[in-house]
């Protein structure tokens, strides 16, 4: 069975700093692991909003960064070593000294970027042992062992609760069970930021597009009634979703750039929108995906 590391308690990656602190808290514990300091007041809007999203990145990282909070106005006199002239403003240290840092609020997913960026500058792991766990899932996906992925996502779930990868490899998992109500119910429940995010934005046109294929026809009728009148676009668009249905992923792009081609707005733009769902459900880096956005983007500046 797959063990999955445990993250240490959060009052060890977590800190108020002082600047008696100061040295034992920032300098003496970035020899090990790098440590984030946010200086903040109480009084400051912005950092109501950064320190809690930091907070949730360091404990997502599980051990791999640490996190000193320091209050500037009981604090004033390492605030000013420190040049800190506006709040927000965050340092990275690691090995005693600052290596990286901003100032303002910043989104979640640049704040994510961040501390990824200061964890793999150490030569440290910003994922928290996860990534092993994930290849590993994504591998018994392929292989067809579906109980084994879906227990393993579930258990890094458990972890993080966050991870899109390993939510998103639940979903597709139970997609491939045939467990298609399931996969929907799960996608239903998540929620933003993770709900935009790129894994999750792919699983869903990967659900969507299954729902919409499923009583596209047979694809050898379609292709007939095609060949027959090439100016039907509802059977090209019919035999364009079939394909999508057997995973004739290239052959589907075709069809749907054809339709495109003959009339770009033919049913509310149909093929426009059908192109963009598929090119989200196969990734950026399918080849069909990136033949078919070239085309795509050819047609529509030509």
């Amino acid at each position: 069975m797959l063990e999955l590391n445990t993250a240490p308690p959060a009052e060890d990656l977590i800190r108020d700093t002082t600047e008696a602190t100061f040295m034992a808290d920032v300098v003496e514990t970035s020899q090990e692991v790098p440590v984030i300091v946010d200086f903040w007041a109480p009084w400051c809007g912005p950092c109501k909003q950064l320190t809690p999203a930091i907070e949730a990145e360091v404990l997502a990282a599980k051990g791999a960064v640490k996190l000193a909070k320091i209050n500037v106005d009981e604090n004033q006199m390492i605030a000013g070593q420190m040049r800190v002239q506006s709040i927000p403003t965050v340092y990275a240290f690691y090995k005693g000294q600052p290596i990286d840092g901003f100032q303002g609020a910043l989104p979640q997913s640049q704040i994510k970027a961040f501390i990824e960026k200061v964890v793999e500058a150490s030569g440290g792991d910003a994922s928290g042992g996860l990534d092993d766990a994930l290849d590993a899932a994504d591998e018994m996906l392929a292989n067809g062992e579906l109980p084994d992925a879906a227990q393993t996502y579930a258990a890094i779930m458990e972890e993080d609760p966050d991870n899109a990868r390993a939510v998103a490899g639940l979903i597709k998992t139970y997609m491939a069970a045939g467990e298609v109500e399931r996969a929907t119910q799960l996608l239903a429940t998540v929620q933003e930021p993770l709900a935009s995010s790129a894994e999750i934005t792919a699983v869903r046109a990967q659900v969507e597009l299954s729902a919409a294929s499923a009583d596209a026809g047979e694809l050898d009728g379609l292709r007939a009634a095609v060949d027959a009148n090439p100016d039907d676009l509802q059977a090209r668009y019919d035999l364009a979703m079939a394909e999508i249905g057997e995973g004739e992923n290239a052959a589907a792009v075709d069809s749907l750039l054809e339709i495109f081609k003959r009339d770009r707005e033919w049913n509310d733009g149909a093929a426009k929108e059908q192109l963009f769902k598929l090119f989200d459900a196969l990734g950026p880096k399918d080849p069909a995906a990136q033949s078919g956005r070239r085309r795509l983007s050819s047609m529509i500046f030509a």
